[in-house]
């Protein structure tokens, strides 16, 4: 399997497939609008601002499988990131992360990225998975990972 054999639904019920994303630079995101690290949501959109044009594409998927902080429907997630956070990157349908239903594609990054100590399961809201032009995942960083903080990791990839 490669990250290309996956299909996704956009927030907006669009069934898309990840190969539509063959060479580009990838940023996979499992997100929430009621955490603590929600404010991420504006590091996403200044790195996309940066470097969409080069070639990355961030693309977020919110679940609510932490402590219930993504509670709302599609339409109300898309609609909160767009109002607080500008968010004009790829969002897709809130769906599980982690466990027996994790979405397929979520469960292929965390085999392919495992975690801190190898742990593969999704441990929070803002996991972040970096997939390079050839859809290798390259990086996985924590939650409390800022944005700014691998952008450096980004750019070297584009």
């Amino acid at each position: 399997m490669s990250i290309y054999d996956y299909k996704v639904t956009t927030i907006r019920h669009e069934e898309k497939d990840l190969s539509e994303y063959k060479g580009k630079v990838l940023l996979i995101v499992n997100t929430a609008s009621k955490c603590g690290f929600t404010p991420q949501y504006k590091g996403l959109q200044e790195l996309y601002n940066k470097y969409h044009d080069q070639g990355l594409e961030i693309l977020g998927f919110p679940s609510n499988q932490f402590n219930e902080q993504e509670p709302g429907s599609n339409e109300e997630i898309a609609e909160f990131c767009e109002l607080n956070y500008g968010v004009s990157f790829p969002m897709f349908e809130k769906i599980d992360v982690k466990g027996s239903n994790a979405h397929p594609l979520f469960k292929y990054l965390s085999e392919e990225a495992p975690g801190i100590l190898g742990s593969k399961s999704i441990k929070w809201n803002f996991t972040k998975f970096l997939v390079d032009r050839n859809g290798k995942v390259v990086d996985r960083f924590a939650p409390n990972t800022e944005p700014a903080k691998f952008e450096n990791k980004i750019k070297a990839l584009l």
